[in-house]
């Protein structure tokens, strides 16, 4: 029992005196945007973001975010519009082509605060049977101290509970975390539980606000 209590509390230790950071994956660590696909399954790019809009839209999938099955999903949605049952079922079975390339910017911040011996974490919306395939197609995923992934905790960002079920698992305190993310509402949500906050832009923002933040850092 001793042994697994342990990195939770050199964590504790840890952050006594630096500030932890949090990240999102999606749109921080890797290009992530649906439209990837839908603009190899049409002709135009009309078509292609009016089934992003009216289909295979933002909200559905977070019901996979949120832990519904990726084959149930497709199922349901399929009946609602069977003449798209093609790129209905692309979505799961071409998910992988929804990604653009890594964001090396973020790596390269994420693998220098390991090698300053600072924990890192990250909190995502993400299907767990998506993520589950991530890992060792991710290297980076396997460097964090822990990971909150929605579809396991049946509660999406910005929901704040979701906040909650991070500083309880890993005994952190908010104030003493900043959480980074592309989406503004994820933000202002992590602000209002007593989070840290930084809306991500990009790799060199990021850095210097995690500088200013106090985090060691090399200047760019």
């Amino acid at each position: 029992m001793a042994q697994a209590d342990h990195p939770s509390s050199g964590v504790i230790e840890t952050m006594h005196d630096t500030i932890i950071p949090v990240f999102d994956l999606g749109g921080v660590f890797v290009d992530w945007n649906p439209l990837y696909l839908f603009r190899k399954l049409f002709e135009t790019e009309e078509e292609a973001l009016w089934f992003h809009q009216n289909i295979c839209t933002g909200d559905w999938n977070l019901e996979f975010d949120a832990g519904e099955i990726y084959a149930e999903g497709v199922a349901k949605l399929v009946t609602r519009f069977p003449k798209y049952w093609r790129e209905i079922k692309a979505f799961d079975e071409r998910w992988t082509e929804t990604f653009g390339p890594f964001i090396q910017g973020t790596i390269d911040i994420h693998n220098e605060l390991i090698e300053q011996d600072i924990p890192t974490f990250a909190i995502t919306n993400f299907s767990w049977e998506k993520w589950m395939t991530r890992l060792g197609e991710w290297p980076f995923l396997e460097k964090f101290d822990g990971v909150i992934v929605s579809g396991l905790e049946g509660l999406v960002k910005p929901d704040p509970r979701i906040y909650r079920v991070f500083c309880e698992r890993y005994g952190m305190a908010p104030e003493s975390c900043v959480f980074i993310d592309d989406s503004e509402p994820n933000i202002v949500a992590a602000r209002k539980f007593g989070m840290h906050g930084i809306h991500f832009k990009d790799p060199v923002h990021l850095r210097a606000d995690l500088i200013a933040l106090g985090l060691p850092l090399k200047a760019k």
